[in-house]
Order: structure tokens, then sequence, then C-alpha cells
């Protein structure tokens, strides 16, 4: 197999894919997250948010693979253990079951967190000139801010 060779030094590669690995660690995560709140949610709203959940941790799925994708793209191992997720992700985890407001709450806060996230890779990845992490991640921003404003508007 011949060396990698598309345009991003060394250097930058692994600078974006170690900003990819907090992002897939705050992704995987929050997926989780939103899965275990999809099957223990209860209350007035159960329906409402049991399916939009359902929405949100299908999508997260997809996402996650195509941001380890990227990582294995830079030429960099993805991350892929409950350890490792845990020491990257800058989301923790929740304890016990949560009410049905709590989870609207912990899931906007998580969303938010992926944004956050999302910005900092952005910078490295515009730096180097890496359109294709760029666009991708520029993607994962825009989902998310949309969710976090949805989830957001559950509770006004």
């Amino acid at each position: 197999m011949s060396d990698i060779d598309i345009g991003i030094s060394k250097d930058n590669r692994l600078k974006i894919a170690e900003g990819l690995k907090h992002l897939l660690a705050d992704s995987y995560t929050l997926y989780l997250q939103t899965h275990n709140f999809h099957w223990n949610v209860t209350g007035s709203q159960f329906r409402v948010l049991h399916l939009m959940f359902e929405e949100h941790y299908t999508e997260l799925a997809i996402a996650v693979d195509e941001i380890a994708e990227r990582i294995r793209t830079l030429d960099v191992a993805a991350p892929g253990t409950y350890k490792e997720f845990e020491r990257l992700s800058a989301i923790k985890q929740v304890e016990g079951v949560p009410s049905a407001a709590e989870m609207v709450d912990l899931l906007t806060q998580g969303h938010e967190q992926v944004v956050k996230t999302s910005r900092k890779v952005l910078k490295l990845a515009q730096a180097a000139d890496d359109e294709s992490t760029v666009a991708l991640v520029s993607d994962r921003m825009r989902v998310h801010e949309k969710t976090s404003w949805m989830l957001r508007a559950m509770t006004k």
C-alpha cells in the first residue's frame, strides 16, 4: 500500500483527525444517550418524544460512521471503544433515568456541545485547506444547531 498523498500535510492530518476523534466521541455519546432516552421516556409527551428521539439516534448512527470514515481517510485509526469515547467526549454520561423534561434539556445541551466541538474542528480543517472535512463538519453543525433549536422550542 502506498503512502497517503491527498494534499494535506501529515501534521495537519493528525491535528484534524484528533479533532474529529472528539467529534466522533461526542456524537457517539449523544447517540447512546438519545437511544437510552428513547427506550426510557415516560409521561404525557411519551409518543412525541419517543418518535423524535428515534429520528435523532437514527441520524446520529449514520453520522458516527461518516465521521469515523473521515478519520480513516486521513490515515488515522478511529476510536471505537466506550473507554476511548468517555475520555474524548465533552458530553458526560447520565446516571439513572431523568424525567422527560430533563431528557430534553440534556439532549439540547448535548447537541449544543457537538456544535461547539464542530467549530473547533472546522477551524483546523479550514486552516489546512481540507474542504472534505469542512463540508462534513459544516453539515454536522447545521443538523445539531437545528436539532437543539427544536428541542429548546419544546420547553417554551
